[in-house]
């Protein structure tokens, strides 16, 4: 009777377990879910990579990941899953401290040519449609979030920053369908919404974790590079002033030394020739210090001008006969083209003066043939300046870094050209103080054009003002260098010397090579002077010297890379090398050395060391003077 009884119960506990089918239907609809998961998953995580990888802007990116959270869930519910088709997804995005949001993506129905499809709030009377561009209230949103089953699910960051809502609007089930029942499939949905919502986010956290550490990342390379740049110009201008600063003092310091020599007694017209390069070096020394000051000044704040109403004519006459004297030395013609208008204009006469003595210095630098001109005319409320020439114009390149300070073309460093590259960059902050600008207009061989443009008239307080110090004194200092120049020349030497040991001195700079051709024929060596490469190769045909003096800087070549072709041809490569060099920077002396000199002496050159460094490699008696 026991065993009897104890079968009804057993039968209850078969009977209280799942039905088959339902297990099944279960089991389905959580292997959809967690597939369809895991494929937007993987779409998010391509984005994000492809983001990472290929740094496209954010918005690109931000706008690829939520169209595909709109997309995988589209696809997922109209695939596989009968209970959730004719659902219809969208994503609402709003801007902080705004109270409405706007429908940005929305999935694309099922049925073509359908109606848009409603969303119904809690208050039976409102409905809201999910398309694109349509306006929902953030209440609205709110009370979707918040209803049985919810019909919206924020995409909130972790510290509670909204970036939109992700929503779905599903039809109306048809009850023919065959269909899980309304709880499971109000789960279903709920769930596959949520985590959907929960991966969007994190992929959009991620993104924009990605975007910032990019950003900053280059921001840092950018400032890296600019810190570069700024070093490796400083590093220019500090080379190119020491070359500048050693070249003049090289001539001062010289021949002061040889008028302070024991034993010399030079005649009243070589004390006056020699005189008058020393004082054209300082002047040329003092116009690269202005030129330096200026640009300091200017940078600080503290430059003072003095206005005053200039005679245009006339200050243009008295700056072309500043550069008169080397336009002719160059073969070039100087052209002067007033408008018959021109009579005055308010601004302070020495810059003015230095800013078209800077101009039209660069234009003889860089005109070989031809002609060189200034053009003056008047345009309305302002006055233009125009410097023209025929020379070797400028590339497209060189002109975007033209007026930054330190720069100088690579032709011109080459061809050993003057200047610490503060000229245009000090020429345009001249013309900004007053007012005005700089234009250039340019193209290679075919010459330039660089136009200062002036107001004709200055404000009532911008004619307030100190003096103008040494403005100006660049130009005059410049003059005097030509001057200088011009009344001496190496044809005519104090000394002729009948020694046989010969010295070959290539000097691309006219004071120094005569310095060092009087001293060392002082000292009883044959000392023949060339300027350039061409002039070195053909005097090597009829010399043999004992030693070579190499400038570094020549007009028409490197000084390094002659020493090295001499070190490569048979019948010179024994010939000792001395480089006498203004570049006197850390690392200059190793360069020359490493090319294959024998020895390096730095300007201003050290004429006792000079005459030791010749005895030594010529294998003749040490003759230095009393000193």
């Amino acid at each position: 009777m026991q065993q009897y009884s104890s079968l009804p119960d057993q039968n209850s506990q078969i009977d209280a377990r799942p039905k088959p089918l339902t297990t099944i239907q279960q089991l389905r609809a959580k292997l959809w879910l967690e597939s369809s998961l895991n494929q937007l998953q993987s779409r998010l995580n391509d984005c994000v990579l492809s983001a990472c990888n290929n740094v496209p802007q954010a918005e690109a990116a931000e706008a690829q990941i939520l169209q595909t959270v709109v997309n995988e869930i589209n696809s997922a519910v109209h695939s596989s899953n009968p209970a959730l088709t004719d659902c219809a997804v969208g994503i609402a995005l709003f801007q902080p401290q705004e109270t409405v949001a706007t429908v940005c993506y929305v999935s694309r129905s099922p049925v073509p040519n359908s109606q848009p499809l409603f969303l119904e709030v809690l208050t039976a009377e409102k409905k809201l449609l999910l398309r694109l561009q349509e306006v929902i209230e953030l209440e609205d949103l709110q009370q979707l979030e918040n209803q049985q089953p919810p019909s919206a699910w924020r995409l909130a960051d972790d510290s509670g920053n909204v970036m939109g809502w992700l929503i779905i609007a599903p039809a109306r089930l048809n009850s023919n369908r065959e269909s899980l029942r309304e709880e499971l499939q109000a789960q279903l949905r709920s769930q596959l919404m949520a985590r959907s919502a929960k991966h969007c986010t994190t992929a959009l956290v991620q993104l924009r974790q990605i975007l910032s550490w990019q950003q900053r990342y280059q921001q840092l390379s950018n400032s890296n590079q600019e810190l570069e740049r700024t070093n490796q110009l400083k590093n220019q201008f500090l080379a190119n002033t020491s070359h500048e600063i050693r070249t003049p003092l090289s001539s001062m310091i010289g021949f002061t030394h040889l008028l302070l020599a024991q034993g010399y007694e030079p005649t009243k017209e070589r004390q006056q020739e020699y005189l008058n390069i020393i004082q054209s070096s300082g002047k040329h020394l003092l116009a690269l210090i202005n030129d330096i000051l200026d640009l300091s000044k200017i940078e600080a704040n503290q430059l003072e001008v003095q206005w005053e109403t200039i005679d245009v004519p006339l200050l243009c006459t008295n700056v072309l006969a500043l550069v008169k004297e080397k336009a002719a030395n160059k073969g070039l013609k100087l052209r002067l083209e007033l408008d018959p208008d021109i009579t005055t204009l308010v601004a302070d006469p020495l810059r003015l003066k230095q800013m078209l003595f800077n101009l039209l210095s660069n234009a003889l630098k860089f005109t070989s043939k031809g002609s060189v001109g200034l053009q003056v005319a008047p345009k309305g409320v302002f006055m233009h300046f125009t410097v023209w020439d025929t020379g070797t114009g400028i590339s497209q390149e060189d002109q975007v870094q033209l007026f930054e300070p330190y720069f100088q073309i690579a032709k011109a460093v080459a061809g050993g050209a003057e200047g610490t590259g503060l000229g245009l960059t000090v020429t345009r902050k001249l013309a900004q103080i007053h007012g005005g600008s700089v234009k250039v207009e340019s193209e290679v061989d075919r010459g330039s054009r660089f136009t200062l443009v002036l107001p004709l008239k200055q404000e009532a307080g911008d004619e307030e003002g100190g003096g103008a110090g040494e403005a100006g004194e660049a130009g005059e200092a410049e003059e005097a260098g030509e001057a200088g120049e011009a009344k001496y020349s190496s044809s005519s030497l104090p000394f002729t010397s009948s020694s046989s040991v010969e010295i070959l001195l290539v000097e691309n700079d006219l004071p120094n090579a005569n310095l060092m051709q009087i001293y060392l024929g002082k000292l009883g060596y044959q000392v023949t002077w060339v300027k350039n490469a061409d002039e070195m190769w053909e005097a090597l045909t009829q010399l043999d010297p004992v030693v070579i003096l190499m400038d570094v800087h020549l007009a028409d070549a490197n000084g390094l890379n002659l020493v090295q072709q001499l070190r490569e041809n048979r019948q010179y490569r024994a010939i000792p090398i001395i480089v006498q060099t203004a570049r006197a920077m850390k690392g200059d002396r190793e360069t020359c050395l490493a090319a294959g000199v024998d020895d390096y002496i730095s300007k201003p050159i050290d004429l006792p060391l000079l005459a030791s460094l010749v005895a030594k490699y010529s294998k003749a008696p040490s003759l230095v003077d009393g000193e």
